[in-house]
């Protein structure tokens, strides 16, 4: 299928996600996307005070997402927000997520909202409409993760929806998780499904290409699939890849290296747990503590920030 791309309105004249990105990785010398993940039995002590209703674990994860934001804006290009652990909480942790968003974009990080979202027509471009695009949009973030397997046609509101505001799209190509091979190494007719969807992103990606060389279309590709990642790096050249994988599922830093263009760019690498817990690590636990979590969160950031560039 050829799509044609619709032509851009009011913010995208100012906005390429794709370049937007590249300048960000750039401009912080780090391609390392911090997951918020907030997970209610992780939180420091002191943000769990007060009991565990739905209203104080909302305000808790409001809290501790925004301090790890402030901590690593001076050090990441972006933070990836995971939609699951506010939806589990309701209304409150809806509102908790809003802040969330509005506050690390306020700090100067790109937001990455983390919702594998899809339906078809209308509906995927009312998901589109509510998720992307900064101040144009309800939630304001600035990209999406988004799931190809209602076909083409689905990921078009998004694509229409991410050029009109200048944001961008991350489709679901090789997950991080040992059940995605079920469907994604699935051959048909000699090639893997993850291949024929590789195919279709970079045809989106390439008909969006900035100045950096790649679009505003990306792939998410796991870390803990290093031989895949490779193909898929090579078979992508326009694509920016969001790797998930890295730290507590067992990607290293020699795995994702293959995902890098020449000049660093190209990849993002997604670290969650290893950073945003890091305090509880034993090779920070000593050193800060639960008291110090904000102190541990740097250190782990920094830490991942020398083994990438090692590798």
């Amino acid at each position: 299928m050829k799509l044609v791309v619709k032509a851009g309105k009011s913010n995208s004249m100012k906005h390429h996600f794709g370049d937007d990105l590249a300048q960000a990785v750039e401009r912080m010398k780090s391609p390392i996307v911090v997951g918020l993940d907030p997970r209610w039995e992780q939180l420091p002590a002191n943000l769990r005070e007060g009991g565990d209703s739905l209203e104080v674990r909302a305000r808790a994860y409001s809290r501790f997402c925004n301090e790890v934001s402030d901590v690593v804006a001076s050090l990441a290009p972006a933070v990836k927000v995971q939609a699951a652990f506010f939806e589990e909480l309701g209304p409150a942790g809806m509102s908790a997520m809003a802040k969330v968003i509005t506050h690390a974009r306020e700090r100067g990080l790109l937001v990455i909202l983390d919702g594998k979202r899809n339906d078809i027509g209308s509906t995927a471009e009312a998901y589109a409409r509510g998720y992307l695009g900064g101040e144009e949009s309800a939630w304001g973030a600035d990209a999406l993760t988004v799931s190809p397997y209602l076909g083409d046609d689905s990921l078009t509101p998004f694509v229409d929806v991410a050029l009109e505001r200048g944001a961008g799209v991350f489709v679901l190509v090789k997950t991080s998780n040992p059940g995605g091979r079920m469907l994604q190494d699935l051959v048909t007719d000699g090639e893997p499904m993850y291949g024929r969807v590789a195919q279709h992103v970079e045809q989106l990606a390439s008909q969006t290409v900035g100045k950096a060389g790649y679009g505003s279309i990306g792939a998410v590709v796991g870390a803990t699939y290093p031989q895949q990642l490779a193909e898929l790096r090579a078979a992508m050249p326009h694509t920016w890849l969001l790797v998930p994988g890295y730290g507590s599922q067992g990607g290293t830093a020699a795995d994702v290296a293959a995902a890098f263009d020449a000049r660093g760019l190209g990849a993002i690498v997604n670290n969650s747990r290893g950073i945003i817990f890091a305090y509880a690590r034993p090779e920070y636990a000593g050193r800060f503590g639960e008291a110090r979590w904000q102190e541990a969160v740097e250190a782990a950031t920094l830490d991942m920030i020398n083994e990438l560039r090692s590798a």
